[in-house]
């Protein structure tokens, strides 16, 4: 592809994005994404066959970009426990913020999606998998450092962690925001304990 087309390509998923984070994945049409990217409908098939094959390289993109955050976050000299409570604050203060490129589409299209379209599932899976992976291997790193307990499953607590804060953004969104986050951070870090 060349680089005009990998900029249009590019362009329409940042585009529909913020389309997609505000309304969900069926409520916007392929004629508001192309509308808002300022491009004929033809084009949008010269770049994805499909609507669901373009929700699918959104989903890939978005991974990819969230886990390089992660990273950023998870890294450092300090002890793990400590990078995975900054971490941790970091999607409290990104789902909180009202903010829809900071959004997490796993949230949002997860329950949309997966009963409906088996390949944004698989998308969902792998990405939700690599995240785990990343906690993972912090808290083996925390537990090689002392600064988390060796006595737990490391791979079974990133999950539960995981978990507990896709579950933590779910209930920010139907209840109080602070309180939902705060309520997880404090069970994060009795977890971590």
């Amino acid at each position: 592809m060349k680089k005009q087309a990998t900029n249009v390509r590019q362009h329409i998923i940042d585009v529909a994005r913020t389309l997609i984070t505000h309304k969900g994945y069926s409520a916007v049409g392929l004629a508001e994404i192309v509308k808002a990217a300022g491009i004929p409908k033809g084009s949008f098939y010269y770049y994805f066959r499909s609507k669901e094959e373009f929700a699918e390289a959104l989903l890939e993109h978005y991974f990819t970009h969230y886990l390089v955050q992660v990273e950023e976050q998870l890294r450092g000299s300090e002890p793990a426990r400590e990078r995975l409570l900054r971490y941790f604050a970091f999607w409290k203060a990104t789902q909180g913020a009202d903010l829809p490129e900071s959004k997490c589409l796993v949230v949002k299209l997860g329950a949309e999606v997966c009963d409906q379209y088996d390949s944004m599932r698989s998308v969902l899976a792998k990405g939700t998998l690599e995240i785990i992976g990343r906690i993972t291997a912090c808290i083996q790193q925390g537990q090689n450092d002392g600064s988390l307990s060796a006595n737990r499953d490391a791979e079974a607590l990133a999950e539960e962690l995981y978990q507990l804060w896709l579950g933590a953004s779910l209930m920010a969104k139907i209840h109080e925001p602070e309180q939902a986050f705060d309520k997880a951070m404090s069970a994060t870090k009795r977890l971590l304990a």
